[in-house]
């Protein structure tokens, strides 16, 4: 589906000009851009709107700045070709995050990954959550003992649906949209829609139950090295895999998180039949830019990207409710091969998240996190018309 973008503030016209100049090339890496004011001539706008622009386009690594200097073009278009060894990838400390504690995991006491922020900090109101519950019991009554379809409540998939479209910029049918139990609920249901024949690559380090499902399940699949922008290039190149397991946003336990350049270069790798990438957004909800991080589901030309993400972080990981954006060519071989699971989330659970996204509620506690996380790194960003 198309965005009506005739409403889009005069800094987000002019970050996606820059940003699709600096992909195509027109600006090449280790150039360097206009300066704020000169831009701010050659396109009417303000001085400030120019910043903003700039401040994404540095947010997603497509730029960066140097002092004194100005901006520089720091995305690589043949980033790819480090797997020849033309570009030098320096290590990242990613081989020591297997020391990091699992944030969904701690008492609260301990610092969560979210930027500084305690885990009790981003837990979801309890108040607002109970009285949720209520209004939902009261509402349906016992609707709320039904079973529920086996892709999900409708209610559910209509308000992730709208949610997706003004949060991520994704644009889908409810048909695409699957419910699930938890993340791991949804490895072992995507593995069975793709094949078990399949090999497939997961970052080294990673959420240790990605590949504790892929050993329970006696899959094939290989460990891709992290570096300090994302999967080390060589070894995307030389990997065997048919599905590349990712998760771009902020990897875990290592912290790391995807460049522009890696994430094209994970588009590029999967620009094949047969390929698939499996985009796991953990975090995502947490991002101090205004604009969200451009996901790989939006990026691929080839509907080949399964978007995956749950509510465990951003509401509780007692509530195990996960969900998955499968490509449009997918959805009538999922109903074929995996149609006929049960939905293993409770009826009453699914309509009380998606009375929480249809209220305001669910984002009301993200801004509230991310303005207090802006606060804590001491970034201010100020809409600009």
């Amino acid at each position: 589906m198309s965005r009506n973008s005739g409403d889009e503030p005069v800094y987000m016209k002019l970050y996606k000009k820059l940003r699709d100049d600096i992909v195509s090339g027109v600006y090449a890496y280790g150039s360097r851009l206009p300066s704020k004011r000169v831009l701010a001539d050659e396109s009417g706008a303000s001085v400030i709107t120019v910043e903003h622009a700039y401040f994404l386009l540095m947010d997603e690594g497509y730029i960066e700045a140097r002092e004194r200097s100005g901006y520089f073009v720091s995305f690589r278009k043949d980033n790819w070709f480090a797997a020849v060894g033309k570009i030098d990838e320096p290590n990242t400390s990613a081989e020591k995050a297997e020391k990091v504690s699992d944030p969904l995991m701690t008492d609260g006491s301990a610092d969560s990954s979210t930027d500084g922020l305690k885990v009790k900090e981003t837990r979801f109101p309890f108040s607002v959550f109970s009285r949720t519950m209520r209004r939902v019991i009261s509402e349906y009554g016992e609707e709320i003992m039904q079973k529920s379809p086996n892709a999900g409540r409708k209610e559910l998939r209509e308000a992730l649906k709208k949610y997706l479209a003004r949060s991520r910029g994704i644009y889908v049918d409810i048909d695409q949209i699957v419910i699930g139990s938890g993340s791991e609920y949804l490895y072992g249901m995507i593995t069975e829609l793709l094949g078990r024949d399949k090999i497939y690559a997961i970052e080294r380090p990673s959420y240790k139950k990605i590949e504790e499902v892929y050993r329970a399940l006696e899959l094939s699949y290989e460990q891709l090295e992290l570096k300090r922008d994302g999967i080390d290039s060589r070894a995307l190149s030389e990997t065997g895999a048919d599905v590349l397991h990712t998760t771009p946003f902020r990897s875990f336990p290592s912290g790391v998180t995807a460049s522009a350049s890696k994430r094209h270069e994970y588009i590029r790798w999967a620009d094949r039949p047969d390929r698939f990438i499996i985009e796991d957004d953990f975090e995502s909800e947490f991002s101090v830019s205004r604009k969200p991080v451009e996901t790989l589901f939006n990026m691929s030309t080839n509907d080949n990207v399964i978007y995956m993400n749950t509510f465990s972080r951003t509401i509780s990981p007692a509530l195990r409710v996960g969900y998955m954006v499968i490509p449009k060519k997918l959805v009538d071989a999922f109903e074929k091969r995996v149609g006929f699971y049960s939905c293993t989330v409770p009826t009453f659970e699914q309509l009380v998240i998606s009375e929480l996204l249809d209220s305001g509620d669910f984002e009301r506690n993200i801004n509230r996190i991310r303005r207090s996380m802006r606060a804590a790194k001491g970034v201010n960003i100020v809409n600009h018309k």
